[in-house]
């Protein structure tokens, strides 16, 4: 073991090779040198723009369905974690997206924690659904439902047919930040089974497609505008997550895009084609994009396309590190 450094020891070193091997054995580091620097110049690629198929996932899904049943694991899903070398977990920085199914007459039994959680329904039939604190709400394709913070949750399918959605949670930013907490329900079979109420839409924890729709007929029509024509979902929906529905009309590029913020995009109907930083992803329905902070980015719809934008802009207002880069001026 070594031995610690005395304040004598430390102010006689004759050379700076010597003072950093001495400070380095009480825990202190030399913020004059350039390999611990703690500011640059503008935000790392630590993430990088990546892109996910549902047609590729479901297929691992169904495979998982006969593998896994949901007493083995409470949740069946794929975790889409960034292929960074130095990433593990996240999609993006912030935020996390998976794939996950349930099948006939399954129970994925309730819990709730501190992060935040919605799904966007990708393929379900009636008879599906998420309880909420005691609600049963309708899951249905291209609806989006809430899980906020602390709130208790369990999804069933009483249907017929195997239901799959995308969820997106802010994990990474709780493990960050630290104050996870995680619970399971005490009791759940009993109040699943005095739940008989049939499921609902009508609950501030569901956008439903078809309102989200009216809605985005309503808009100022915005083609070439960086998301399209665009709706807001919430206020934002969530402390930690931005929600937005996008419309994008066929062979018409949306602008630029450059922001502080992480973007997790989701393809709701249609086919086309996004370019982050350069690289090209071409996509189709229940597809995912990764679009890591301050990478530019944008989009082409090859035909009618819908596409849902989950963001950590809220975060990045509040905290006041929101930063968008302004498309260049064309020369008069």
């Amino acid at each position: 073991m070594n031995k610690m450094p005395s304040r004598e020891e430390l102010a006689q070193c004759g050379s700076l090779e010597e003072l950093y091997g001495k400070i380095s054995l009480v825990g202190i580091a030399p913020g004059w040198n350039k390999k611990v620097a703690s500011l640059w110049s503008e935000p790392k690629k630590n993430f990088v723009p990546a892109h996910w198929k549902y047609e590729q996932a479901r297929g691992a899904l169904d495979a998982a369905g006969r593998l896994i049943n949901t007493e083995l694991a409470e949740r069946r899903n794929l975790i889409l974690y960034n292929p960074a070398s130095d990433a593990s977990y996240g999609t993006v920085r912030t935020m996390v997206s998976a794939y996950q199914m349930i099948m006939p007459g399954e129970w994925a039994r309730a819990h709730r924690h501190t992060p935040n959680a919605l799904r966007l329904i990708l393929d379900s039939e009636p008879g599906t659904y998420t309880e909420v604190d005691g609600v049963k709400i309708a899951m249905e394709p291209g609806d989006v439902l809430l899980t906020p913070n602390w709130s208790s949750h369990g999804h069933g399918n009483d249907s017929r047919a195997n239901a799959y959605w995308l969820d997106f949670l802010d994990v990474p930013l709780v493990q960050l930040l630290e104050p996870m907490f995680f619970e399971p329900a005490e009791g759940e079979e009993e109040e699943k089974a005095a739940s008989s109420a049939p499921p609902t839409t009508d609950s501030p924890f569901v956008f439903t497609l078809t309102d989200t729709v009216k809605r985005l007929d309503a808009a100022t029509p915005s083609p070439s505008g960086p998301f399209g024509t665009s709706v807001q979902l919430g206020a934002p929906a969530m402390d930690t997550i931005g929600l937005f529905m996008m419309r994008l009309a066929p062979r018409v590029r949306t602008a630029p895009y450059r922001a502080t913020t992480n973007n997790i995009y989701a393809i709701v109907k249609g086919t086309g084609a996004t370019t982050i930083d350069g690289e090209r992803f071409e996509w189709s329905r229940g597809d995912v994009i990764a679009a890591p902070a301050w990478r530019p980015h944008f989009h082409e719809a090859a035909e009618d396309a819908l596409m849902f934008r989950v963001t950590d802009e809220p975060v990045m207002q509040r905290l006041g590190f929101l930063r968008v880069e302004e498309p260049a001026q064309p020369a008069h």
